[in-house]
């Protein structure tokens, strides 16, 4: 059954174009803020294979049900119900009903989160269903997801944070498990490190001169703060980079050696793991 609720999400000026085409999948990027991405998408059918990406994927369903596989089951979202996917957790989606699906979708590196969370010293938060109800929990998100023409202004986007941290927070129906300001510094700090790096190749050498912490060590602490690790947190800054480019028009032949892959294919392969599509299903749905 479906909520009863009511959602002022009239497509934006900069996303008017796509209301005439319900039959075709699009997505819209909004502009970005400061480590976190916005989309809104329109899809009929299966949207994305399986797949994990290291940021938190937090979105709204707007219009029909969206249905995605997740932590071993089924899950389905209802007009007005959020979703919420926890980092490097490999999921699918896409339209449960014949009457397609529109839902908008943030996706927040977990950097955020943690230091939202960092006084009070506590791990990500894991809302293990997948599904969440709750009205005070939509109105916040809501405060990044109802208007997508603009980026957010920073103020603005340090009380979404918080706020939203509080949110998955008490929805992860865990206890919260400390982390040391040792552990935290020395992840924030391999963090910046890779993500200024991100196209050359980094060396465990380098990580651990740059945080005095050996790399088994930082290993684990990386994963406590991030759930994922040093590699694969650099890989999807490469394949974050590939994304802009291929939105902002790029020849897919270019953004491969741009972005420090090997080649097309290794690209390709990569790419599909991270988002469940191709680059060149990527370019038709944010170009269509």
């Amino acid at each position: 059954m479906a909520m009863a609720v009511s959602l002022d999400m009239r497509p934006q000026t900069g996303l008017g174009r796509l209301c005439a085409d319900r039959a075709g999948d699009r997505i819209v990027p909004a502009p970005a803020s400061g480590g976190m991405e916005r989309i809104e998408a329109w899809f009929s059918g299966n949207a994305y294979d399986p797949h994990r990406h290291d940021t938190y994927a937090i979105g709204l369903t707007i219009e029909g049900v969206q249905a995605f596989r997740y932590r071993g089951a089924l899950r389905r979202s209802l007009p007005g119900q959020i979703i919420v996917l926890h980092p490097d957790e490999v999921h699918d989606g896409g339209a449960a009903t014949e009457a397609g699906l529109r839902y908008r979708m943030l996706y927040l590196e977990p950097s955020l989160v943690a230091g939202s969370l960092a006084r009070r010293g506590r791990a990500l938060p894991f809302v293990r269903d997948g599904v969440v109800s709750d009205p005070s929990f939509r109105k916040t998100l809501l405060g990044a997801l109802g208007s997508l023409d603009a980026p957010m202004e920073d103020l603005q986007l340090d009380d979404f944070l918080v706020r939203l941290a509080d949110c998955l927070a008490r929805h992860s129906g865990e206890p919260e498990r400390p982390l040391s300001r040792p552990s935290l510094r020395a992840a924030m700090l391999a963090r910046d490190h890779l993500e200024a790096n991100a196209l050359r190749l980094v060396r465990s050498q380098e990580l651990e001169a740059v945080t005095g912490m050996d790399r088994f060590q930082l290993a684990r602490h990386f994963r406590a703060v991030f759930s994922t690790s040093p590699h694969r947190f650099q890989t999807m800054r490469r394949l974050q980079q590939a994304r802009r480019m291929i939105e902002a028009g790029e020849a897919l032949a270019s953004v491969a050696p741009a972005t420090g892959f090997s080649d097309q294919s290794h690209l390709n392969r990569q790419f599909r793991k991270a988002f469940g599509v191709t680059p060149g299903r990527w370019a038709a749905l944010v170009r269509g």
